[in-house]
């Protein structure tokens, strides 16, 4: 079938969606929904047997649902209606919820059920459970709407058969003053649950050194306590503000009324106020990295907010891994975090600095400085575990080690080009054609398309599927490195490893690939070609796509080549 996939941003429920109908054999094209104009013109040009409207964050026009059958995603079981789903079944702490496949009509959200997939909820931030399990229900219950779409004599059931029956109802926004935190009320469990069900969007006003700002990335302060409502001391990116029980870790925080109004680490957007806080070592308080070690296996996890990576971030996760390779273990495995494993520069970092050329330039250096690390590790095997997406330069991160396994839905961005252009480093240019091949090299960084991790594997950029239930993925991998660690010949692998990369830095050094690498980037960062920057502020700012990339939207690249055949 022609699916034509109609959303405000190509976002990861829609690039998770876009894989799995593409796998299923349906020609599936993508539209930015920009204006009524814009998506019409789509529709004309593609002429799709079916619409899918995973993202939206307005109504679909009458025009298109009245003439064409249009199924809506929305993030919320039977009978839920209204903008803000996921986050009252946070705050109301619902103890599963799901996603309603609906027909588009006249009413928000009241259409026709096409499919319905429930799910348990778990205790994480609105991000969180939307990247994982909104996203995996989602394609489940479009994946059987697409179904019995190809089945003619199937109706879909009208919304007021199961209205009386249903768990679900009406709600409205959840504007701020219901979000709002009542610091002298509102205890530890009560603070943390509402700052997670805003995290990602749209955050929770509060007020923070005397200025009205928006907190995001909670956690419990173990051991802390202070007078409610008063920042009581700072751990590495974070500060801590004090509840009527104990306190909360404020890792992000975005203040509007700043001329960089996007979010930033709280100690960095309070830079000038927070020396004097009583300061929390990282391994006590806001941990960004921690390593454990089981059965000759040692483990460094690193979940970033987001998955970017700053410079600092790079120099302390190197430091982190260089003491992992001097313990008296055979594998080293990279676990990245439960929403990512790795994302890559850290793009708002580099907007805040004074010269983001500069930053960008220590950015990528810190990078390579890692992969380079991981390359060169002759003392133990290393893997790289993804439970998480992962994305440009953190896909080339990853397979520096030398194994990467991920989770079935995983979805790979191994490119750089819609930031403007940019080349690349982390020493792609040696690590794809070595497990990859040249050609597939080619087709990894050209394509600027998300990927599954079956063609992943296919390309070379994995070496091992983990299947199952993501809850399950940590206790798998650490089988499965188990395994590879007490494996008999596990010393003869170390020999052969530090043989072939010897051999490899004969015939060209690392510095070599480095240097070629960053010659290239010198010129995105520094050159007369300002692409890279522009892209940045734009993602940065998250300012609206004002049309869909040619990559996206194949129905326009028909148009193109029936134009270059008509010239």
């Amino acid at each position: 079938m022609r699916i034509l996939l109609l959303t405000h941003a190509f976002n990861s429920l829609t690039q998770r969606l876009f894989v799995a109908l593409q796998q299923d054999k349906h020609e599936v094209t993508i539209e930015f929904d920009i204006n009524d104009e814009t998506a019409q013109e789509a529709i004309d040009l593609f002429q799709p047997d079916l619409i899918v409207a995973p993202y939206l964050k307005r109504a679909i026009p009458d025009s298109i649902w009245q003439n064409y059958t249009c199924l809506i995603v929305h993030p919320g079981i039977i009978g839920d209606r209204g903008p803000s789903s996921l986050d009252w079944a946070i705050l109301n702490q619902e103890k599963t919820w799901g996603v309603t496949v609906l027909q588009a009509n006249a009413e928000m959200d009241a259409g026709d059920i096409w499919a319905s997939v429930e799910f348990e909820m778990r205790d994480a931030t609105k991000a969180s459970l939307y990247r994982n399990e909104v996203t995996t229900a989602a394609v489940k219950a479009v994946q059987q709407a697409v179904e019995k779409f190809q089945n003619p004599e199937f109706k879909p059931t009208p919304l007021k058969q199961k209205i009386l029956s249903a768990k679900g109802k009406l709600r409205p926004l959840m504007a701020q003053n219901i979000r709002r935190i009542n610091w002298q009320k509102d205890n530890t469990n009560t603070v943390l649950r509402k700052i997670k069900g805003a995290d990602g969007f749209p955050g929770i006003r509060d007020n923070l050194f005397g200025q009205d700002v928006f907190i995001y990335d909670a956690h419990l302060a173990q051991g802390l306590k202070g007078e409610a409502g008063e920042v009581i001391a700072r751990s590495g990116l974070a500060i801590c503000k004090a509840t009527t029980d104990a306190a909360v870790w404020i890792g992000h925080v975005k203040d509007k009324s700043h001329h960089h109004a996007f979010k930033l680490p709280a100690t960095v957007l309070f830079a000038d106020k927070v020396q004097d806080l009583f300061e929390v070592p990282e391994a006590e308080g806001y941990q960004q990295i921690w390593y454990e070690e089981d059965k000759d296996v040692g483990y460094l996890h690193f979940p970033f907010y987001n998955g970017a990576m700053s410079t600092k971030q790079c120099q302390d996760l190197l430091a982190a891994y260089q003491q992992a390779t001097k313990k008296n273990t055979k594998v080293i495995v990279l676990m990245g975090g439960a929403d990512f494993w790795s994302n890559g520069i850290h793009l708002n970092m580099i907007e805040v600095a004074k010269s983001p050329a500069d930053e960008s330039w220590a950015n990528i250096n810190a990078m390579d400085d890692l992969s380079e690390a991981i390359i060169r590790t002759t003392s133990h095997i290393v893997v790289s575990a993804m439970q998480g997406n992962v994305g440009a330069g953190g896909v080339f991160l990853a397979r520096a080690a030398d194994e990467v396994w991920a989770h079935e839905h995983v979805i790979l961005n191994p490119h750089y080009k819609d930031m403007g252009n940019l080349y690349g480093s982390e020493y792609w240019t040696y690590l794809l054609p070595k497990y990859c091949g040249e050609d597939h090299a080619n087709r990894i960084t050209q394509a600027r398309l998300p990927m599954c991790v079956s063609e992943a594997l296919d390309l070379g950029l994995l070496d091992t599927v983990i299947q199952g239930e993501k809850a399950g993925f940590i206790e798998a991998v650490k089988s499965k490195a188990t395994t590879l660690a007490q494996q008999s010949n596990i010393y003869d692998a170390l020999q052969k490893k530090e043989v072939q990369r010897d051999q490899d830095e004969a015939e060209k050094p690392l510095s070599a690939y480095r240097e070629e690498e960053l010659r290239r980037m010198k010129k995105n960062f520094y050159g007369f070609d300002p692409s890279y920057h522009v892209a940045r502020y734009n993602f940065v700012y998250k300012v609206c796509k004002s049309r869909t990339p040619l990559t996206l939207a194949s129905h326009r690249n028909i148009r193109m080549n029936d134009l270059r055949r008509v010239g």
